[in-house]
């Protein structure tokens, strides 16, 4: 549970004085910063408005009480302004958590939501307050094990000041879903420590034919494969600067560690046969990461982030494509896309229909090769040497990503496009193969003839080469032995002699 918060004071009292300059009666946005479980704290970096929703309209607005309300012959007409609420468009708060989530980095989340507004006002909204924070929570978790609690902060216009409030997620709304927290205002950004790690993988997934009713499409069979990575990535040991990472070790030195994650050997490995596995899901690239930790709590903690942050960046990638694709009303084609993989790039085969998308494949039914490339992630500068990022299709240049930052983040784009990182020099991509082809790698001349000859075959030629292989090893043995033993009479006999 976070007892207290701390908010970034330059970058709050900034938030403050354009909403007071705005004069506008209601407001809505996102808390952007981290919860600490090790101290118990919250932190808060920025505060980021919620953009006017597809209408037009804004996201929060103050709703007067009705005529109706307002006959109540004994209540002064001053004070009738304390039957004011707010209607807030939840839906909309929670897409825009959906999206900023994303070009978080590691250690920074969308930890709850601010409003503006006054005291009546807020105290007439708690059920919808609470219902927006939960959406929130919901449309953007903060990790695997995620905290049942969000923050929820209350700027006040009349008089001003600045509350917190725990509010619970885990269960219903009731009158005690939100909860008084200590909140200041100090210097936060200035003492986060910086961690970055380059992660090179390559993973390959055999996909079951008895998996086949849970995976139908090639999306879901990649969802699989990083549901399945993650659990490796998890129990990978670490190390920054060259230097094992140990649970409670903290680091003491400024400027930019590296982290480089270590994963365990693979154990109980499923042995497959041809008629178990239809195919095999092969991801590969790179992804640079991240990490953003407070001085006080321990290296491990940016290592967890660091970790989290690599596979929400790749669900994230496809979850990107998968809207997209959503959106768009006509055909898509995919029979000429090119596929990255380790050595370079290669084309998809042909045979895939140019009505559907790669994703949607439906795996059962297609037994070719197919591919798919995934956006590259790139970061822009944000606030006292820390990164956002974005995700990039090969067709989008960089005005696209200053466009987003301006609308989601209302942040200042970089005039500069030098300043924009972009250390991915392949981004991620997919493909699924035969399981053989992946197995059992061979020449073009032996593929061909596997094609004419069957699988039969070529499990004879094996064996066969396998035999002779043997057979040449046990004849150099005997040959050793009896030189060894011809060696050992001339020693004997010079000794003697």
């Amino acid at each position: 549970m976070v007892k207290a918060v701390v908010g970034e004071e330059t970058q709050l009292k900034l938030a403050e004085d354009r909403l007071e300059q705005s004069s506008t009666p209601a407001q809505v946005g996102l808390l952007i910063g981290k919860l600490s479980s090790s101290l118990d704290r919250g932190f808060v970096f920025d505060i980021v408005p919620t953009p006017l929703n597809d209408a037009g309209a804004p996201a929060c607005s103050l709703v007067e009480p009705t005529k109706d309300d307002k006959r109540k012959g004994t209540k002064p007409k001053s004070q009738s302004s304390d039957s004011s609420s707010l209607s807030i468009d939840k839906d909309w708060v929670a897409e825009h958590a959906r999206q900023v989530s994303r070009m978080l980095v590691g250690g920074m989340k969308v930890v709850g939501i601010y409003i503006w507004a006054s005291e009546s006002a807020f105290k007439n909204s708690n059920i919808t307050l609470c219902q927006t924070v939960m959406g929130v929570a919901k449309a953007a978790p903060l990790s695997e094990n995620d905290w049942d609690e969000r923050l929820l902060i209350h700027i006040c216009y009349s008089p001003r000041r600045w509350t917190c409030r725990n509010c619970a997620v885990a269960s219903n709304i009731t009158s005690s879903s939100l909860r008084p927290c200590d909140f200041k205002m100090g210097r936060v950004l200035n003492s986060l420590q910086r961690f970055r790690c380059m992660y090179n993988f390559d993973i390959r997934l055999p996909i079951f034919h008895k998996n086949l009713s849970n995976v139908q499409t090639f999306s879901e069979a990649l969802r699989l494969g990083i549901s399945v990575h993650a659990k490796d990535l998890k129990s990978a040991k670490a190390m920054y600067d060259g230097n094992l990472v140990f649970n409670n070790d903290l680091c003491t030195s400024d400027g930019l560690h590296e982290v480089e994650l270590l994963l365990p050997f693979m154990k109980d490995t499923e042995a497959c046969s041809q008629k178990e596995a239809v195919g095999v899901l092969a991801l590969s690239g790179s992804v640079c990461s991240f990490a953003f930790l407070n001085p006080k709590e321990p290296i491990s903690q940016a290592v967890a982030d660091i970790k989290d942050d690599i596979i929400t960046s790749l669900q994230s990638r496809l979850d990107i494509i998968c809207d997209e694709a959503d959106g768009e009303t006509g055909p898509t084609e995919t029979g000429g896309q090119q596929a990255r993989d380790d050595t370079g790039s290669q084309e998809a085969r042909d045979g895939i229909s140019s009505g559907t998308p790669v994703f949607q494949i439906v795996l059962q039914s297609f037994r070719e090769t197919c591919s798919l490339s995934l956006p590259r992630r790139v970061f822009v500068p944000w606030l006292a040497g820390t990164f956002v990022c974005d995700y990039l299709q090969p067709s989008e240049t960089f005005e696209v990503l200053k466009d987003r930052c301006v609308e989601l983040l209302s942040m200042e784009a970089p005039t500069d496009d030098s300043a924009i990182l972009e250390p991915e020099i392949e981004a991620p991509s997919t493909v699924t193969k035969s399981f053989w082809d992946v197995a059992v790698p061979f020449s073009s001349a032996s593929r061909s003839c596997l094609e004419k000859s069957g699988l039969d075959t070529l499990r004879g030629e094996s064996s066969r080469k396998s035999i002779e292989s043997s057979n040449v090893n046990i004849m150099a043995a005997v040959i050793f032995l009896l030189l060894s033993i011809i060696v050992g009479y001339v020693l004997i006999f010079v000794r003697r002699s």
